[in-house]
């Protein structure tokens, strides 16, 4: 296909749609940006603030929002802490300051935003449509597709310094909780079933000693569903709209953590832009076996560390984009012998 500008709507002002944004403008494309917020509350977003170092190779601008950096997670099993140190290590980044950075950039570039645009139809007038809109997708909903399956996630944060380089997690019966040092904050937070979510959290934070706080928020959080077919994924029939990120369903099984798997599917769909059918066969070929692994991976450390914690390392070196458990079990198993 012989090389052309096009007419492109993102719908979606977060980090994966003001990323493609920025690049597609790159490229010489006329790209415009819906978003249903206020220009100043784009990057207030319910979610940890967490993303591993490969960040910095999508966003260099990145550097300048690190407010602190983890070498690792220790996992609180009811008999055995498992440390878990991370390569690449990871950043606690100001969401907002990096989506500000970035609204700079592709105002830069001729971008067009539009902000407080609560959509009713997609907009006309575009030769392709991406939705960029997360888990709550305005752009699904209008083509009439299901949406993803779901969890629940809820956050809290503290005025309590916490400069620690680890993160702290504590396995739930449905999910987890964690505890990310911010500096001068501290963040707490539950993912799992919203049936017995607010159960959990509660008795969590009653064991933190935690009972300051201005309020809990809450959102929703996609889990892919493994399928051969689609990788569990839902992409539009139309071979001019598409969906990416949090609106296609994609997320870690294992923590629903999106940003790293967002920027690196949006980095697919800009290879291969226009042709979102490639697009799609990419991104299945690039996740499918992922995600199977990330959700087999996440049930078994979770019945090993309750039932059997004595068969599972005290340490290991773990890559938490792009994990191998079985790998990262093996180079223990060396470690030791040497």
């Amino acid at each position: 296909m012989e090389n052309k500008n096009f007419k492109i709507a993102i719908i979606g002002g977060g980090l994966i749609g003001l990323y493609l944004a920025w690049k597609l403008s790159e490229q010489g494309h006329s790209v415009s940006v819906f978003d249903k917020k206020k220009e100043k509350e784009i990057g207030k977003k319910v979610c940890s603030s967490l993303f591993s170092e490969r960040i910095k190779g999508f966003i260099p601008q990145v550097e300048t929002c690190i407010k602190n950096e983890i070498a690792g997670c220790v996992i609180n099993f009811p008999k055995k802490k498992i440390k878990l140190n991370f390569n690449p290590k990871h950043l606690v980044v100001d969401r907002e300051k990096l989506s500000a950075i970035l609204i700079d950039l592709i105002k830069k570039n001729k971008v067009t935003i539009f902000f407080e645009q609560e959509l009713n139809q997609l907009p006309t007038g575009f030769d392709y449509i991406i939705g960029c809109d997360g888990v709550g997708s305005i752009t699904r909903r209008l083509l009439n597709f299901p949406s993803p399956k779901i969890v629940l996630g809820s956050q809290i944060f503290v005025q309590k310094n916490n400069n620690s380089n680890n993160v702290f997690t504590f396995p739930t019966a449905t999910g987890f909780c964690w505890k990310i040092p911010i500096g001068d904050y501290t963040e707490y937070g539950i993912m799992g079933d919203p049936k017995n979510l607010k159960k959990e959290f509660d008795d969590f934070l009653i064991e933190e000693q935690i009972k300051d706080y201005e309020k809990i928020l809450s959102a929703a959080i996609p889990q892919p569903r493994f399928s051969l077919k689609d990788g569990g994924l839902i992409f539009p029939e139309q071979k001019n709209i598409t969906l990416c990120g949090d609106a296609s369903g994609l997320t870690k099984p294992w923590s629903g953590g999106g940003i790293i798997w967002g920027l690196t599917q949006a980095n697919i769909l800009l290879k291969t832009f226009p042709d979102f059918n490639k697009y799609k066969k990419e991104t299945v070929k690039r996740f499918r076996w992922l995600i199977l692994k990330g959700q087999i991976s996440k049930k078994m450390i979770y019945f090993l560390g309750n039932n059997f914690p004595s068969l599972i390392p005290s340490e290991l070196n773990y890559d938490n984009d792009f994990p191998s458990f079985f790998k990262s079990f093996w180079h223990y198993l060396i470690k030791q012998r040497h």
